[in-house]
């Protein structure tokens, strides 16, 4: 019997265009592709006549079910003897639990290879006119996860290493948490007049930004209904939107 091969395979934020090469051409050989709730769907036009095409996206509270099909159908896929593309949102291991399926191939004797893909954190800003570092304003950048609650018992972060120690911190998930992230950051540390910003569907046609502070930024996003998905963005550098922003200019032209 032969067996297949699986690449895990970073779709991008969220512009068909912004996926490597090497992610195309994943696409385009597969005889097989699980893709994600994230994952552009018009990148499943470049698959081969013929490709298997299966939906992967997670509801809430179904996360670790779904997962663990997913996890038998790459091995089953690939024990089939096909080429298997996994085709995530973002990166493969930038919140992606591609670690997680790269074991389950490593225990099933499966060869694989991580194809990455830009993650939403620093492409997301990028689009509303933000850098992540700059000379001036930001010499460290951390990509955290935002959905952790304390009343749950899911809060593990070291607030006062990321209000006194990072000059740009990327929420991922952290929209339905902001009031909390902001209170946490200022408790520990942070200056409350700290800018922030939220992209909603970074890169994407759908894109919208809105700007704020630690103190204000809960109401902004209120009034402007700013939902999942979207990046949380937490630092100096927001300011230069004001003068670098390009995508309002030019979105008619991201095909997304």
């Amino acid at each position: 019997m032969t067996i297949g091969k699986v690449f895990l395979v970073g779709a991008g934020p969220g512009d068909p265009k912004l996926i490597t090469v090497y992610g195309m051409e994943c696409i385009q050989e597969s005889d097989v592709i699980l893709y994600d709730r994230l994952a552009n769907e018009k990148l499943l036009n470049y698959a081969k006549e013929g490709a298997e095409l299966i939906f992967c996206g997670k509801l809430p509270g179904k996360h670790g079910v779904i997962q663990e099909r997913i996890h038998e159908l790459l091995v089953e896929k690939a024990m089939e003897g096909k080429v298997v593309t996994r085709l995530k949102g973002g990166d493969p291991f930038v919140f992606g639990r591609g670690a997680e399926e790269a074991e389950v191939l490593v225990n099933n004797g499966i060869p694989f290879e991580v194809v990455p893909g830009i993650t939403s954190g620093i492409a997301a800003p990028a689009y509303a006119g933000i850098p992540v570092t700059h000379r001036d304003h930001a010499t460290s950048f951390a990509i955290v996860t935002g959905h952790g609650r304390e009343e749950k018992g899911q809060d593990f972060l070291n607030w006062s290493a990321l209000a006194q120690g990072i000059d740009t911190i990327a929420f991922y998930m952290g929209v339905g948490n902001l009031p909390y992230i902001c209170q946490q950051l200022i408790v520990h540390g942070r200056h409350p007049d700290t800018r922030v910003a939220l992209v909603e569907w970074g890169t994407t046609k759908k894109q919208r930004t809105v700007t704020g502070t630690l103190q204000t930024i809960e109401a902004i996003a209120k009034q402007a209904e700013i939902a999942h998905p979207a990046i949380v963005l937490v630092g100096d550098v927001v300011q230069l939107r004001e003068k670098i922003q390009w995508f309002e200019e030019y979105k008619e032209n991201i095909r997304s």
